[in-house]
């Protein structure tokens, strides 16, 4: 028996995947490449944008052939979509050849749906409304090496107003700080390069033993190896110098850090309830910069927010000067049912919102090119994470984010790499390594 997994959205989904495919090893699947040659099939769906969800739908959709050619075939959809109001009751209308359908606080009982199925050979769908236990008994299957995600914390206590996530993942609810050093301390020892803890907003971790997110960030750099360590994603309104003085302490810390800052407009950002001003934000940028001058800032932003004006959106330009970000992910705002934002009047059109986000990525992207341009001619360190094979080049970060591509005659997936740049293209690095 083959299983074919398909991830939308962030990391935090990539993890979970890992975590369905270490569900169904256990239940004696295989992995299968080929999506027409799998005995089960699961979604693991993303609601956070519009177009995520059409895209999810699509592929859903198209599945509806295969499933009456094969009766045997099993289709599950499970993630933020499935747990979003509605959608469940819609897709057991609009698909019914979808056999299991389960939520983002259940994840863990996917084994037992898939036996309920085979048993009663009858459509199981099973969402709850609040997460249990964290799923901590959960083996995943690690599909990123040389790099591993580690959740430190579930769910969302912000309600940012453009934002479905509290409403799909739940309350706040952190791990217990010695199980994630001790999951920290396991990849490390079976070798694994690049370590990311993750949350939807780490900075406001909280152990059950009162342990802080510096503290734990801490106590994580402090484990024994040779390895990288990063974490995501950063709220701005929890930023403390607590945090900055860990990072400056710790070489394995990367000196890059994400920090969403969505907008450059105080009314704006109000509107969005994200709980700090621009100056507040730029403060913290200054002292990242004060402290660790070489650290690379990336960040999120929304255009066409409602009611944003010109002048409003002219400001959020200038803050990306300012902030001098490395790069972004920029984005034109998506209205979620559900959310206070979507009620709002003074919804942009889409015409204006595409016009400002192309504006805005051509401002970031001269930015990048500048950053990127610095390096040519200089060495860097990467760590080598794959293979390009329409490019044939191998392929890795340094440990402020950029993309280093090279030629090597063996493989150097997993090792650290000294790369002479020669060229740079956007955001990409194009170089020599010196220590083959």
């Amino acid at each position: 028996m083959k299983y074919h997994i398909v991830t939308y959205g962030c990391q935090m989904n990539l993890h979970e995947s890992e975590k369905i495919a270490g569900i169904l090893h256990g239940k004696g699947y295989t992995e299968e490449s080929d999506i027409d040659s799998a005995d089960i099939i699961v979604f693991n769906t993303c609601c956070i944008r519009e177009n995520a969800e059409n895209h999810a739908f699509g592929n859903i959709g198209a599945l509806k052939q295969r499933k009456r050619q094969n009766k045997d075939l099993i289709i599950a959809v499970g993630g933020c979509m499935a747990q979003e109001a509605g959608k469940a009751a819609l897709i057991k209308e609009k698909f019914p050849f979808v056999d299991i359908l389960f939520g983002t606080h259940n994840l863990d009982e996917l084994g037992d749906l898939i036996d309920k199925k085979r048993a009663q050979r009858k459509r199981v769908f099973s969402l709850k409304e609040e997460r249990g236990e964290t799923e901590d008994g959960i083996v995943p299957v690690r599909t990123g090496f040389p790099g591993a995600w580690v959740n430190i914390m579930y769910g969302c206590n912000n309600f940012c107003s453009y934002c479905i996530v509290p409403y799909v993942r739940g309350r706040e609810r952190s791990r217990r700080a010695e199980d994630i050093v001790r999951e920290v301390g396991s990849l490390a020892a079976e070798g694994y390069k690049e370590i990311t803890l993750l949350g939807q907003n780490v900075n406001s971790y909280r152990g059950e033993d009162g342990t802080t997110f510096p503290e734990l960030l801490d106590r994580c750099a402090r484990v024994e190896g040779d390895f990288r360590l990063r974490f995501m994603t950063s709220h701005p309104k929890d930023f403390t110098g607590e945090l900055v003085e860990v990072i400056k302490r710790h070489k394995k810390i990367c000196n890059q850090i994400h920090l969403p800052v969505q907008s450059g407009s105080d009314r704006i950002l109000s509107l969005m309830n994200r709980r700090y001003t621009r100056e507040k934000y730029l403060s913290e940028i200054r002292l990242l910069r004060e402290e660790i001058p070489d650290c690379a800032v990336t960040t999120d932003i929304i255009v066409g927010f409602p009611t944003e004006t010109e002048e409003e959106f002219c400001e959020t330009l200038s803050l990306v000067k300012e902030a001098g970000f490395s790069s972004a992910f920029m984005f034109i705002y998506s209205p979620r049912t559900g959310t206070r934002a979507a009620a709002m009047e003074g919804q942009i059109p889409e015409e204006v919102a595409k016009d400002r986000l192309a504006r805005l990525i051509e401002a970031v992207n001269e930015q990048t090119r500048a950053i990127s341009a610095s390096y040519v001619g200089k060495t860097a360190e990467i760590l080598c994470e794959g293979f390009d094979e329409k490019k044939n080049l191998y392929l890795g970060r340094d440990e402020y984010g950029r993309m280093g591509y090279f030629e090597s005659k063996t493989n150097r997936i997993g090792e650290y790499v000294m790369l002479k740049i020669d060229r740079a293209n956007g955001i990409s690095l194009y170089g020599t390594a010196v220590d083959a």
